[in-house]
């Protein structure tokens, strides 16, 4: 088990002699993507190499990101990734895992903040993500980005990227059975476009104001479903 490294100094390097490597605080390191609902790592081997990941996967995209540049950002060998992930892809699912994980206790850590019914909680869930959105380091979700970037068939992280977000939808369905709507699953498809397609306008524009937009979307399809058909 790696040692407590001070968080005021630079992470040793141990790439070996004429490493080009830009040495990383720990402190910047341990939080990761730095975003508010990032997660926040250890200075182990392996949470360094979560953590550089993170950030590198974030803004300079997954495919783009080569295990060298992991190395230099952790300050560990690349001896040290294949070790505790196997490869690359490996890293990958740790990290979506990991970032997923912490997103979605960022999430609904917020919504405990509300007290509302059912119907508020559902509109609720936008001004959650325009905190998000306004976040200076806000990339998107890894999640949409990684969808984009890889093949469809890969089964694996297709896996992953599903388990995350029937989650969300999950709890979308609780919530619209609680308002008394019987077919809660086209409730969750509404929100998924909406939330989906939110984050990837606020993504691309730079602008929070998506979340809003999506937010008055979501009270019109509310206000239908609980009128109902012909009325």
């Amino acid at each position: 088990m790696d040692s407590v490294t001070d968080l005021s100094q630079p992470l040793a390097l141990d790439t070996g002699a004429g490493s080009d490597m830009i040495p990383m605080s720990t402190e910047t390191l341990c939080l990761g993507a730095a975003t508010l609902c990032s997660a926040r790592y250890e200075v182990t081997t392996r949470d360094r190499l979560l953590a550089a990941a993170s950030w590198l996967f974030c803004h300079m995209g997954f495919q783009a990101t080569g295990v060298d540049a992991i190395a230099r950002r952790a300050g560990t060998a690349k001896t040290s990734l294949y070790k505790h992930f196997g490869n690359k892809d490996g890293l990958i699912e740790a990290v979506l895992e990991r970032e997923g994980a912490a997103w979605r206790a960022w999430f609904f850590t917020e919504m405990g903040k509300k007290e509302t019914n059912a119907e508020g909680r559902l509109l609720a869930m936008f001004d959650i993500l325009e905190l998000w959105f306004a976040d200076p380091q806000f990339f998107g979700c890894p999640f949409i980005n990684a969808a984009g970037e890889f093949d469809i068939q890969n089964t694996r992280l297709r896996k992953i990227i599903m388990a995350h977000k029937a989650h969300l939808n999950g709890w979308i369905a609780a919530q619209a059975e609680m308002l008394g709507i019987k077919d809660s699953r086209t409730t969750v498809e509404y929100f998924t476009v909406l939330m989906d397609g939110a984050i990837v306008a606020a993504q691309i524009s730079g602008k929070p104001d998506y979340a809003r937009h999506a937010k008055s979307l979501a009270a019109l399809h509310l206000t239908a479903t609980k009128r109902g058909p012909g009325r």
